[in-house]
């Protein structure tokens, strides 16, 4: 058992050269490695469970996340997590309108395809997990609370009414969030999961789960490091680049 669970964070898989864009022969690449040496997933659940009653995680564990729900999650991702018996964690942005039918895609971002309902059923019933990621992707802490509000409750409502399972588990977009929408996501959510760079461990908020975002581990070389104990100090050390964009960020917003 161990005292840390890395979350991977990964958005759509594709070759572009986008920061959000991860190559699909690499995650085929780092996963088959992950599972030669022993590496399993387990839910976002379980981890938020195993940090909500106190316990250890499994050795050898970690968790995969995707944001927003690109169409490459389906048709890149999904075949490389059943050739691997591996789980993952899908947060969809599901839009304000439409009838959520099979076919019916969800509203496009940064101008890419995305997931249609019947993908997201199918991959439902084969163990993937969904979680709410707001109905438009706005910055949270930038709304009316009414209108904050909505975005977070709506979009869970509509997952839950179309899956008919519980969603559980939420994600900031953009990572950004404050007091009030915290509490909010509190109020109606297991766990909610923040883009702060790091492991979940026993000091850890269940509604600011941190995670590693799979940019930093974008060369065959970087992700061969989860299988080192030099994982840890390297995402560590990524921090604090990232932690000084992030104030020079909030200064200028």
């Amino acid at each position: 058992m161990t005292q840390r669970l890395p979350i991977l964070t990964f958005h759509t898989l594709d070759d572009l050269p986008s920061v959000t864009s991860f190559p699909p022969n690499l995650f085929r690449h780092g996963l088959r490695k992950l599972f030669k040496n022993g590496y399993r997933t387990i839910s976002l659940l379980e981890g938020a469970d195993c940090l909500r009653m106190k316990k250890s995680f499994p050795e050898k564990s970690f968790v995969i996340t995707f944001d927003d729900g690109y169409e490459t999650v389906y048709k890149a991702a999904f075949p490389i997590l059943q050739e691997y018996g591996m789980s993952a964690t899908i947060f969809i942005t599901v839009g304000e309108n439409g009838n959520h039918q099979d076919e019916e895609r969800l509203p496009s971002l940064e101008g890419r395809s995305m997931l249609n309902w019947r993908e997201i059923q199918e991959m439902k019933r084969l163990g993937i997990e969904f979680g709410a990621h707001t109905l438009t992707h706005p910055d949270l802490t930038r709304l009316p609370r009414d209108r904050m509000e909505m975005e977070i409750f709506e979009s869970k409502k509509i997952i839950e009414n179309t899956l008919c399972t519980p969603v559980s588990c939420f994600a900031y977009p953009y990572g950004r969030y404050n007091d009030s929408v915290r509490e909010f996501v509190r109020q109606h959510f297991v766990c909610g999961s923040s883009d702060r760079l790091g492991f979940i461990t026993p000091t850890s908020n269940l509604d600011t789960l941190e995670r590693v975002d799979a940019y930093y581990l974008r060369t065959d070389s970087l992700f061969h490091l989860m299988l080192t104990r030099w994982f840890f100090w390297y995402i560590w050390a990524c921090r604090i680049p990232r932690g000084i964009r992030r104030t020079a960020e909030n200064i200028l917003r």
